[in-house]
C-alpha cells in the first residue's frame, strides 16, 4: 500500500526526430489518444501533455514535437516547444529507432541539447518489432558513444512491450511530492484544441505528402450540451487552412468525396473521445504563407 509521503509525480520530456514514435509511445502509456499520430514526420506540432496515474504517483508525459532544422516561423515554434520542455523536465525519454545504424542531423541536434542538460535520459529503443532485417540488432548502440542513460530500454510503443519496465525507470527518476493535477485527466489542454488535433489527424491519414505540412485546423465555434442546454449534441464548426489552391482541391475531392471521407472519421473519432453525439461542420480555405506570418499562427494556436 502507498500512502500519500511514499507518492512521486514529475515532468517527463519525450524527445526524439520526427516519426519516430513519440506519441504512440505516449498514448500507449496512459492508455488513450494523447496526441495524434500518423506516419507522416512532424505529426506533433504543440507540446501536449499526458497524465499518468498510478498508485505510486503521477506521471506527466510532455510529447514534445520532433526536433529538426526550422524553415519556418511555424518550424521555430515547434523547435522553441522542444527545447523548452526539457527545461522544465524532471527526466527525459529520448526516443531512438531500433534499426539506427548511424546518427542523423535531427539527432545531432538532440544530443547537443542533452549535453547542455542535467536532467536524466532513458533511452527508450522503439520499434523492436519492426526491425529492418539488414540492421545489425545493437546497431543503435552509437547512440551510447554521446549520450549516458541511466537506463537503456528496448520496447515496441505499437505492442507495448516492455512498457511497464519503462514506467518502473520513469517513477524511480521523479521526486516525492503530491500529483502535479488532482483530477482524472488524461490530457491537459482544451476540448476544442483536441478536437483540431483529431481533424487535423485525419487530413494527415488520408491525403498525400505534399498537403499535410501546410494544413492548420482553426476550431471557430464549439458548442457542448453542457453549455448550451438547448442542444442534442456537440456542434463544432472549423476552417482548414491550407496555403494553395491545389491543395484545396487535394482536400475537398472530386465531387467533395476526400472531405467528406476526413469529416465522417473525424466525427467518429471525436465522438469516441468525448462520449457524445457530434456536428461537425467542415471548410476549407487557402492562406498562402500562413506558416511564416505570427499572426496567422497566433490565430491557429502556435505561438
Amino acid at each position: 500500500m502507498t500512502v500519500a509521503g511514499d507518492l512521486r509525480s514529475g515532468i517527463v520530456a519525450v524527445v526524439g526526430r520526427p516519426n519516430v514514435g513519440k506519441s504512440t509511445l505516449v498514448n500507449a502509456v496512459v492508455g488513450g489518444k494523447a496526441a495524434i499520430v500518423s506516419d507522416k514526420p512532424q505529426t506533433t506540432r504543440n507540446r501536449i501533455r499526458a497524465v499518468f496515474n498510478d498508485p505510486r504517483g503521477q506521471i506527466v508525459f510532455v510529447d514534445t514535437p520532433g526536433l529538426h532544422r526550422p524553415l519556418h516561423e511555424l518550424g521555430r515554434f515547434m523547435k522553441r516547444q522542444a527545447d523548452e520542455s526539457l527545461g522544465g523536465s524532471d527526466a527525459v525519454c529520448y526516443v531512438v529507432e531500433s534499426s539506427d545504424t548511424h546518427i542523423g542531423k535531427a539527432d545531432e541536434i538532440i544530443l547537443k541539447l542533452l549535453e547542455l542538460s542535467s536532467v536524466p535520459v532513458i533511452l527508450v529503443v522503439n520499434k523492436i518489432d519492426s526491425r529492418v532485417s539488414a540492421a545489425p540488432l545493437d546497431g543503435w548502440k552509437v547512440y551510447l558513444d554521446r549520450v549516458d542513460p541511466v537506463e537503456t530500454i528496448l520496447v515496441s510503443a505499437l505492442k507495448g512491450t516492455n512498457l511497464d519496465i519503462l514506467v518502473d525507470s520513469v517513477f524511480s527518476l521523479l521526486p516525492s511530492g503530491p500529483p502535479i493535477f488532482d483530477d482524472d485527466r488524461l490530457v491537459d489542454c482544451t476540448e476544442r484544441f483536441l478536437a483540431s488535433e483529431i481533424i487535423r489527424e485525419q487530413v494527415l491519414l488520408q491525403t498525400e505528402q505534399e498537403v499535410p505540412h501546410s494544413v492548420a485546423v482553426d476550431v471557430e465555434e464549439f458548442k457542448s450540451p453542457d453549455e448550451y442546454p438547448d442542444r442534442k449534441n456537440l456542434l463544432i464548426r472549423a476552417t482548414i487552412y491550407v496555403e494553395r489552391d491545389g491543395q484545396k482541391a487535394i482536400l475537398i475531392g472530386k465531387g467533395g468525396s476526400k472531405m467528406k471521407s476526413i469529416g465522417g472519421q473525424a466525427r467518429k473519432e471525436i465522438e469516441k473521445q468525448f462520449g457524445q453525439d457530434v456536428f461537425l461542420d467542415l471548410w476549407v480555405k487557402v492562406r498562402p504563407g500562413w506558416r511564416n506570418s505570427e499572426r496567422d499562427l497566433r490565430r491557429m494556436g502556435y505561438v
